[in-house]
């Protein structure tokens, strides 16, 4: 059975039983769809539903050159959000084409319930871990904060702040502008000369302000932060991207 087939009979069944009174998330469960899939058929009479299929059989076409990079993606990694899968077809094809975040949403959907790749939760475990020895670790990263001045106007403020991994004794930097990476090493300064030492190793978010970009897994540090570190013997270690869980201290600290 084609794709489109397979649709309209979702689609005819979708209202086949709201027409019995079932509710939208009755609906969801009976028919395994999630809530926005329902809503939106519900919304559509049937010749709007055939100008919708029209419309997403044409921006299929300008992605089926990438169906197969997509479902093998997929099946190795079942848990992919779109979005992940959007930053991954601009990584690898020079010639991935402008198209929006939807369209993407839409297409890896579609390739889900044609190759019937459920998306499936992967689960983290949890430990606990020992305390570091105290001077061993601290954890930096950026903020912004809106505040009133003396005038009682709302005004932004920009943050740096590292955080001693043991202790938790934290030391924090505002400016009235955002940072680049000559003002972080200025922020990392007057941390050290606040903690009255440095510690061996610092934690960092993938931040722009330290790095220029990632190159096939490597990440690449800007030029300055680069020649600041090879001057202090402190170690590095970068954060997964996109994945607070891995952040620690920082981000609990200052909420």
């Amino acid at each position: 059975m084609n794709a489109y087939l397979t649709k309209l009979m979702m689609y005819h069944e979708i209202h086949k039983l709201n027409r019995e009174g079932l509710s939208v998330s009755q609906i969801c469960r009976t028919l395994v769809l999630n809530w926005r899939t329902v809503k939106n058929m519900l919304s559509m009479n049937e010749r709007e539903f055939d100008q919708f299929m029209e419309k997403q059989s044409y921006r299929k076409k300008s992605l089926i050159v990438f169906e197969s990079f997509i479902k093998e993606r997929l099946i190795q990694y079942p848990d992919t959000s779109a979005s992940q899968m959007h930053d991954w077809l601009k990584e690898h094809f020079a010639d991935f084409p402008l198209v929006s975040p939807k369209t993407v949403f839409n297409f890896v959907i579609w390739i889900r319930q044609h190759y019937q790749i459920a998306k499936t939760s992967m689960t983290r475990e949890y430990e606990m871990v020992e305390e570091l020895p105290y001077g061993k670790q601290a954890q930096a990263d950026f903020g912004e904060y809106n505040m009133r001045n003396g005038l009682g106007e709302r005004i932004k403020v920009f943050f740096f702040t590292m955080v001693l991994s043991r202790s938790r004794f934290k030391y924090v930097w505002f400016q009235d502008h955002h940072f680049t990476s000559e003002l972080a090493i200025e922020a990392h300064e007057k941390a050290f000369a606040f903690f009255g030492g440095m510690p061996d190793e610092i934690v960092y978010d993938q931040d722009k302000v330290f790095l220029v970009s990632e190159n096939k897994g490597d990440l690449i540090l800007t030029s300055c932060f680069r020649a600041y570190t090879r001057q202090r013997p402190f170690k590095l270690h970068f954060c997964r991207k996109s994945d607070p869980e891995s952040k620690g201290y920082v981000k609990f600290i200052l909420m």
